[in-house]
C-alpha cells in the first residue's frame, strides 16, 4: 500500500459539486496531525475548514488559493510515513490536471524567451529544467479559449501542469507571460514572472503586473510587491475618490467592477429565483404596538439569571412565531406536489447577512426549547454566522424563517420564501411613533411585520390568523404566554 495518500475534496453537504479554496493552512513540508485543519474551502453554502484525514508530512498541494475544485478531485498529497526515507517520485502519484488547473496556467512565450532555469526552459549546460518525475515537454496542450479571445489566439504550447508548491525552492513555480514588462533585472521587454495567486490578487486590486519590479526569486513578483503597489498613492489621479470599508469597490479604467457570482451568493440567487417563480407568494402586513413587549424585555434583563444573556426583540419575535405555528400547524409545512408535508418540529431559520452573502442558519427543533435555551441558541447562531463558521448542516432542513430587517432601520419588506418553506416573517425596526392608546394619542414603540406565504398551502384566512397571533403576542407577551401555554 502506498504511503502517499491523496486527499480528495469531500462532499461538504447535501450533494454540493464544487468548492473554492480560500486559504491553505499548511504548506509543502509541514508535518500535520490527524484531524488538523489543513484548508479553508467555500462551498455554495458556507466556508468551512477541512481536517486532515491522515497524519504525516505534506508532499504536494495540487490547487492554489482561489481555485474552484470539483468534489472528488485530489487537493493535497500526504506522506503517512515520512520517517521511512525518500519517496520514489512518479507521475502516477499525481492527479490528472483539472480544467481549473489548466485555466490557472499562463501562456508561455516562445522557447527562446523562457528564462534559464524555469520549468520547461533551457538550463545551464544545455539541460532542460524539469521537475523530478517529469521529462521535457514532448507534446502540446490546448488551452480553453479566454473570454473575448479569437479561436486562433488560444492554441499554443503549454508546459506540463504540476502540483502547486511541489517545486523545489531552487526553481519556484511561477507563471510566465510574454507581455512586455520591467522584470527583476530592470530590463524592459522580458517576461512577467508571478504565481497564479499573485496574478489573481493583482487583478482584484487593479494592479498592472507589467509596471512592477519583482523582489522574489528570479525576479518574480510577490504578493508583497502587489500589495505595496496597490497601497501607493496614484500620482496620475489626484482627484480620484477611494471608497472605504469592507465593501469598497475597485473600479477599472471603464469605471465598472465585475464581481464573480459564486459560493453562497450564487446558491442564494438560484434558490431565490426558483422560489419566486415556483411558489405563488402573498404578503400581508401588520403594524403592532410593542411597548409592553419592550418593557417585558427590560424586566427580563434585570433578572439575576438573565444578566449574562443576550436579550433582544428578536427573541420575543421568535417565541411568538413558534407559539403561533403551534396554533396553526399548516404554516410549518412543505408543498410536495401531490401532498402537503406538515411538520411537528420547527427548525427556525434566521436570515443573516454575512461578508459572503445571505445565509439562513436554523435552530433545530426550536419549538421544544425554553425561552432561555432559545436565547442561547440565537446568540450562538448569530455569533457563528458573523465569524463565517456556519456549517452546511446548520443551514439545511429549515421549516420556518424570520428575517430581521429592522436592524438596518427598515420598517418591513416582502421577503421571498426559502425553498421548501411555506412562510417567512419580516420583522421591522421598532420606532417611537404617535399611537392611539386608551383613547389618547401617545408616543408608543411600534413595529411593522410582513408575512410572505405560499398561497398553495396557506390561504388568506390562515395567513391572517397566524400573523394576528404573532402580533397579539408582541402586543402583550405576558398575557399571551398565560393564555396559550
Amino acid at each position: 500500500m502506498s504511503r502517499i495518500k491523496r486527499f480528495n475534496l469531500p462532499d461538504l453537504g447535501e450533494g454540493l459539486t464544487e468548492g473554492e479554496i480560500l486559504a491553505w493552512l499548511v504548506k509543502v513540508g509541514d508535518t500535520i496531525e490527524l484531524n488538523q485543519p489543513i484548508v479553508e474551502v467555500e462551498t455554495a453554502k458556507a466556508a468551512v475548514e477541512i481536517p486532515a484525514k491522515w497524519a504525516g508530512q505534506v508532499q504536494a498541494i495540487f490547487h492554489p488559493e482561489g481555485t474552484t475544485v470539483e468534489v472528488g478531485t485530489p487537493i493535497i498529497a500526504i506522506d503517512t510515513d515520512p520517517g521511512a526515507g525518500p519517496v520514489e517520485s512518479s507521475t502516477a502519484d499525481l492527479p490528472a490536471p483539472s480544467a481549473a488547473s489548466l485555466a490557472a496556467v499562463e501562456v508561455a512565450p516562445a522557447e527562446g524567451a523562457v528564462e534559464p532555469g524555469l520549468i520547461g526552459g533551457p538550463a545551464p549546460g544545455g539541460r532542460t529544467a524539469v521537475l523530478v518525475g517529469y521529462g521535457p515537454r514532448t507534446t502540446t496542450a490546448k488551452r480553453r479559449p479566454r473570454k473575448g479571445a479569437t479561436p486562433a489566439s488560444v492554441q499554443t504550447d503549454l508546459a506540463p501542469v504540476v502540483p502547486v508548491q511541489a517545486i523545489p525552492a531552487t526553481a519556484p513555480a511561477v507563471a510566465v507571460s510574454p507581455a512586455p514588462a520591467v522584470n527583476g533585472d530592470a530590463r524592459v521587454g522580458g517576461p512577467v514572472l508571478a504565481k497564479p495567486p499573485v496574478r489573481k490578487l493583482a487583478k482584484d486590486l487593479g494592479v498592472d503586473l507589467r509596471t512592477l519590479t519583482g523582489s522574489g526569486p528570479l525576479g518574480s513578483i510577490t504578493r508583497e510587491d502587489v500589495q505595496r503597489a496597490a497601497s501607493a498613492p496614484a500620482a496620475a489621479e489626484p482627484l480620484a475618490v477611494t471608497a472605504t470599508g469592507p465593501s469598497a469597490a475597485n473600479f477599472g479604467a471603464d469605471r465598472e467592477q465585475r464581481v464573480p457570482v459564486k459560493g453562497v451568493r450564487k446558491l442564494t440567487a438560484e434558490n431565490m429565483s426558483r422560489s419566486a417563480f415556483t411558489a405563488p407568494h402573498v404578503t400581508e402586513f401588520l403594524t403592532v404596538d410593542v411597548t409592553r413587549a419592550m418593557k417585558a424585555l427590560d424586566r427580563l434583563r434585570g433578572r439575576r439569571e438573565w444578566r449574562d444573556v443576550r436579550v433582544s426583540p428578536l427573541l420575543l419575535v421568535a417565541k411568538a412565531v413558534l407559539l403561533a405555528a403551534k396554533r396553526h400547524p399548516m404554516v410549518n409545512s412543505t408543498w410536495a406536489g401531490d401532498e402537503i408535508v406538515v411538520k411537528e418540529y420547527v427548525n427556525l431559520g434566521i436570515a443573516a447577512a454575512t461578508e459572503r452573502g445571505l445565509i439562513v442558519p436554523n435552530v433545530k427543533d426550536a419549538g421544544r426549547l425554553t425561552l432561555r435555551e432559545l436565547a442561547d441558541a440565537l446568540t450562538d447562531l448569530v455569533r457563528t454566522a458573523k465569524a463565517g463558521k456556519t456549517s452546511p448542516a446548520d443551514m439545511s432542513g429549515g421549516t420556518l424563517t424570520i428575517t430581521n430587517v429592522g436592524v438596518f432601520g427598515v420598517d418591513t419588506g416582502t421577503p421571498i420564501l426559502p425553498p421548501g418553506e411555506s412562510a417567512i416573517l419580516a420583522f421591522g425596526t421598532v420606532r417611537e411613533q404617535p399611537w392611539v392608546h386608551k383613547g389618547k394619542v401617545k408616543p408608543r414603540l411600534v413595529t411593522t411585520l410582513g408575512l410572505s406565504f405560499d398561497h398553495r398551502i396557506i390561504d388568506g384566512e390562515l395567513g391572517s390568523k397566524f400573523l394576528r397571533d404573532v402580533g397579539d403576542f408582541l402586543t402583550d407577551p405576558e398575557a399571551a404566554l398565560l393564555a396559550w401555554t
